[in-house]
């Protein structure tokens, strides 16, 4: 159902992103948002049945879009598995780097998603990240092998460990303010610390 696009309802959005920014989503208040947003308490449920749903209506939208570059990338990675083989090399696509600046792009929403979203189903989103990231990776791994490519063996529990540092490394930025300058800088950086591991794991 389309969102209300109404003056008030655009209030009570501003309002409610600001409260939640400054105060994360346990501790927002609803009477502070009305107020904010000079409406009456009882008149936000006709925009909002609940605080999760005002949440959810600010984020969900950009965390549909992250999933779905996401899935753009691993098409790339996959679509491209043929010449990895034939030229024995592998590199990256870039993904860090799209990824960040994404995430910069819609850089208040990603800050209550990583930050500010304890008591939301959206609590767990990084680590989510991590175990999407390396289910694609190791299926990635496993057609790479069933082509002939050389990937090396490696412990499981370590796998999950290395990929989950990866992931909860690529949110860093968020939580340290960095401006997207920064970010993308700090970003290609990580690209080239975690590349030659990668390489090492594929036998190049």
């Amino acid at each position: 159902m389309p969102r209300d696009k109404t003056e008030s309802h655009i209030r009570i959005v501003e309002a409610a992103k600001k409260e939640f920014l400054k105060y994360g989503f346990t501790d927002a208040s609803l009477r502070r948002i009305a107020s904010e947003a000079k409406i009456q308490v009882s008149g936000l449920y006709k925009h909002f049945s609940s605080k999760e749903d005002m949440f959810e209506s600010l984020v969900k939208p950009v965390v549909e879009g992250f999933y779905d570059l996401y899935s753009r990338i691993e098409g790339e990675y996959f679509g491209d598995i043929e010449r990895v083989v034939k030229a024995h090399d592998w590199e990256g696509m870039g993904e860090t780097v799209r990824a960040m600046e994404y995430m910069y792009d819609h850089l208040d929403e990603f800050v209550l998603i990583v930050m500010k979203s304890q008591g939301t189903k959206y609590e767990d989103f990084t680590h989510e990240i991590a175990e999407l990231e390396e289910e694609v990776t190791l299926r990635y791994m496993d057609q790479l092998k069933k082509a002939g490519f050389p990937v090396k063996d490696f412990d499981r529990n370590e796998f999950h460990l290395l990929v989950t540092a990866f992931v909860d490394a690529l949110f860093l930025p968020l939580s340290h303010g960095f401006t997207k300058e920064e970010a993308l800088h700090y970003t290609r950086t990580l690209e080239e610390f975690y590349e030659p591991a990668w390489k090492a794991w594929f036998g190049i």
